[in-house]
């Protein structure tokens, strides 16, 4: 048997799909820049890393290159203007959120999208109110894979690590959450990449559907 306490998710590619709207942004400063627009399918895989892994992937430049800092700036704030043009909760997740409390369970967040965007995107999918922490990329001094973030959450919840599950679809959710002494699920209907290798990330189980995430927790208390 194992004793959760508390849910933490990863926001993009886990509770919310929001690659829509970070594509669309990437694609109006494509335009900006006399580029032809990316197909969705080249930008969904790649949505969880961010603007980094997004300007990468249109620009081919990164951090270090001159002109990323504008690129980055101008790409926020395309993205801020069109936060939730079509991001929605997977088809699942709303359930899955209403079913916690019932099993004494709490949930929140933790994101590495910096706080000025995930505020506004939380309160907009209506999960301000309900989660018992939101912990974005720029809350603590480091952003996953680092633990902090995630031990910061389970103070906020009121849970030791080894009473937290963290789910996520990305390979440094997973090693966050390791390293924070959680349990781990990786969401495969999150963005999972074809070059990317989900059995080997070390979690606990790999979970196709929130529901999925109910059945694991159900299992194992």
């Amino acid at each position: 048997m194992i004793d959760i306490h508390t849910v933490l998710f990863d926001l993009d590619g886990t509770l919310a799909d929001t690659a829509p709207d970070l594509g669309f942004a990437l694609n109006e400063l494509l335009r900006e820049h006399n580029r032809p627009p990316l197909p969705y399918d080249r930008i969904r895989p790649v949505a969880s890393y961010g603007a980094r892994a997004l300007l990468r992937l249109g620009f081919g430049i990164a951090p270090h290159d001159t002109g990323y800092d504008v690129l980055r700036r101008r790409f926020l704030d395309l993205y801020a203007a069109n936060l939730c043009r079509e991001t929605r909760l997977f088809p699942g997740v709303s359930e899955l959120l209403s079913a916690l409390p019932g099993r004494r369970l709490n949930w929140g967040i933790v994101t590495n999208k910096p706080a000025f965007l995930t505020e506004p995107l939380v309160r907009a999918l209506g999960l301000a109110d309900t989660a018992a922490c939101v912990v974005s990329g720029d809350t603590t001094a480091n952003s996953k894979p680092h633990p902090a973030p995630l031990l910061y959450a389970c103070a906020q919840c009121g849970s030791a690590p080894a009473s937290c599950l963290f789910v996520g679809d990305a390979a440094r959710d997973i090693e966050a959450g390791r390293s924070a002494g959680m349990h781990t699920l990786v969401a495969m209907f999150g963005y999972i990449g074809e070059a990317d290798d989900p059995p080997s990330w070390g979690a606990d189980a790999l979970v196709y559907s929130p529901g999925n995430v109910l059945e694991w927790i159900d299992a194992r208390r």
